[in-house]
């Protein structure tokens, strides 16, 4: 792993709470009332029970009678938190049922960004990097299975519509890993200032596209763009060799836009990127 799949630049936000965020996202996405949101979808910590051990994790679905389609949120470097919770009520009163898993449960259990937490700080950068470092392709791999799995078991999961699956900083490449590892179910892939998405390495999340049955939307950060220019045109080439279908668009916001509560959030770039995620999930996940 590089420091390009990380999310750089987040510092903890105390003032951004749980009902602020999740009320403002519903407000924007013209989905009615805040008190519709809030009530009309339930929350629950879960555990899933992976190939390594017992994963903390947040779901969310819509309240009452019905099936939805399923969708796993990898979170950025920072982990299950506030922030990603709020994407996962979001999405769930859009129709959705969501699973927001702790990617370092092999490390940590619970929030691992917690106040005071900053990645700019040596000794929290290092401590996070360690939790990343322990996650292995392979173990990703028979997490990202076990979390489909676990989102087929719901009966509020509408199994007869493919999964969709959406990664944040070095929830990107996760979310490529995914897409093949589960791909008689991943229909749908969104990767926001995705790090490491190509790498020289033979296992560089890219050259996993062909093993992919999947729609794929790649928001790219202008940074990340600077720093890694060709990078968007190899994501290109791949989708086209592979005849996937794929929108690949670079952001005027930099890496860490879309995460509510990091130092560089875009409220303007992170709705754009919200607004084409959930065309995506209308169109491939039908």
């Amino acid at each position: 792993m590089c420091d390009d799949d990380i999310h750089v630049g987040l510092i903890y936000d105390p003032t951004v709470s749980r009902r602020t965020f999740g009320l403002a996202a519903v407000a924007v996405a013209g989905l009615g009332s805040a008190a519709h949101a809030q009530t009309n979808v339930v929350e629950k910590d879960v555990e899933v029970k992976t190939a390594d051990g017992t994963a903390d994790a947040a779901l969310f679905y819509p309240s009452g009678k019905g099936t939805w389609p399923a969708v796993l949120i990898w979170t950025d470097i920072a982990g299950l938190r506030p922030a990603f919770r709020d994407m996962g009520r979001r999405l769930a009163s859009q129709g959705y049922v969501v699973l927001v898993p702790n990617p370092f449960y092999r490390s940590i259990k619970g929030v691992v960004a917690t106040p005071g937490f900053d990645f700019n700080k040596p000794e929290d950068r290092a401590r996070v990097m360690g939790y990343r470092q322990a996650m292995t392709n392979d173990g990703i791999d028979k997490d990202a299975a076990a979390y489909v799995a676990f989102l087929d078991a719901q009966p509020q999961t509408n199994k007869k519509k493919k999964v969709g699956v959406q990664g944040y900083c070095m929830g990107g490449p996760l979310s490529f890993r995914t897409a093949a590892a589960a791909s008689s179910r991943i229909g749908a892939v969104g990767s926001f200032h995705g790090g490491g998405l190509t790498t020289k390495n033979p296992d560089s999340p890219h050259l996993l596209i062909p093993k992919t049955n999947a729609s794929f939307l790649v928001c790219v950060a202008q940074n990340d763009d600077k720093n890694q220019p060709e990078s968007k045109d190899i994501l290109k080439a791949a989708f086209a060799e592979a005849k996937r279908p794929a929108t690949v668009e670079v952001y005027p916001a930099n890496h860490g836009w879309c995460v509510k509560g990091s130092a560089v959030y875009d409220e303007a770039s992170a709705e754009k990127a919200w607004a084409a995620l959930t065309d995506l999930y209308k169109k491939a996940l039908a």
